[in-house]
């Protein structure tokens, strides 16, 4: 069976104060606590408040180019997803390598 590349999408406005609950994450298998955070919020959010998230975790010095725990980055993971590509381009924008 096939996993989904996305999961429970939420549109509509976002507070900043909503935003910054996706900042910080705990790791739980070796990943870079900030690439767990970015996943989390990509799973959650649509391309456009996925775009002011990552605008935010940047002004908050997170690291847009952490990694898994087996080295492959968030712009890497999130680009492989066919739906992926929006936000891919948001990382990017951002500065994402």
């Amino acid at each position: 069976m096939q996993k989904k590349d996305k999961e429970k999408v939420f549109g509509g406005e976002w507070s900043e104060a909503q935003l910054r609950e996706f900042l910080v994450a705990e790791s739980y298998d070796g990943s870079d606590a900030d690439y767990i955070a970015v996943i989390r919020a990509y799973r959650h959010m649509v391309p456009e408040t996925f775009a002011d998230y990552v605008e935010l975790f940047k002004k908050e010095g997170h690291d847009l180019n952490a990694k898994n725990a087996d080295g492959v980055t968030l712009l890497q993971t999130i680009a492989s997803h066919s739906k992926g590509v929006e936000y891919a381009e948001a990382l990017k924008s951002a500065g994402a390598a």
